[in-house]
């Protein structure tokens, strides 16, 4: 800065504006739950705490729990209970007769009964230990099942599916082959184009053979990745060729 006689007269000094002091917008809720969430006197108690009366004093055993009053008790099954068995001086009654033929009645009632059929069951020890027969899986339960060996609905459907499908390609394929567009080969073709395949397969991998173990240079990595790729590929084409007897190419 150059020198210059204004500069020594004195100026009056601006202060900068104040800026504004920060204030945050939770300070209302701040303040309301403080208020809200203040317990008084928590920790010291109340200034002033209000006496009892003088006749309103202390007494012997009036800070003990007081137990309710006594009742008789009775068990919560009380009213389902059969009746008790009567005494020996207890007298029974007299003079109650019955014309009912019990044994006739009893004849009757097992003529006309239906016999229990047995269980089912199988021993298994020499000592005549018995055990239900029906969940041991000695019993043909599942072969005499509804439907046993049928094939469920779901499959018969996925069937159908699969050869309408393989249906609609095959006309597709056969309209393409009427126009000309397409073209099966036959059987010797598809021969001679996998042999050459694996003769292919098998001149690269005898080359690969005599590769060098140790790869320490840029070109050495690259041909044997090269070389690797080329019979991933040829192993593709062959399997695909193994795979599928019909094979048609488009006439483009």
């Amino acid at each position: 800065m150059s020198e210059s006689i204004y500069n020594l007269i004195p100026r009056e000094e601006i202060q900068p504006p104040k800026e504004r002091r920060y204030e945050s917008k939770f300070k209302t809720n701040v303040k309301t739950e403080l208020k809200t969430n203040k317990s008084p006197s928590k920790t010291m108690g109340p200034a002033k705490v209000d006496l009892r009366p003088s006749g309103e004093f202390l007494t012997k055993h009036s800070k003990e729990p007081k137990l309710p009053e006594l009742s008789k008790f009775s068990y919560p099954d009380e009213g389902k209970r059969k009746p008790t068995v009567p005494k020996q001086k207890d007298k029974p009654l007299m003079g109650i007769k019955s014309n009912k033929d019990f044994v006739k009645t009893n004849a009757v009632e097992n003529i006309m009964s239906v016999p229990k059929k047995p269980a089912a069951n199988f021993v298994d020890t020499t000592y005549g230990s018995t055990h239900p027969l029906d969940p041991s899986g000695l019993m043909p339960k599942y072969v005499k099942k509804k439907g046993y060996g049928e094939t469920p609905k779901y499959l018969q459907d996925r069937k159908e599916d699969m050869d309408r499908a393989q249906d609609e390609y095959d006309e597709y394929v056969r309209e393409h082959h009427r126009r000309g567009a397409m073209k099966q080969l036959t059987e010797a073709e598809r021969g001679t184009i996998l042999d050459g395949l694996k003769q292919n397969w098998a001149a690269i991998h005898h080359d690969y053979q005599g590769l060098s173990v140790v790869t320490d240079t840029a070109p050495k990595k690259m041909r044997k990745e090269r070389m690797e790729a080329e019979m991933k590929q040829l192993e593709r084409d062959i399997e695909m060729l193994e795979k599928h007897t019909a094979i048609y190419i488009g006439n483009y």
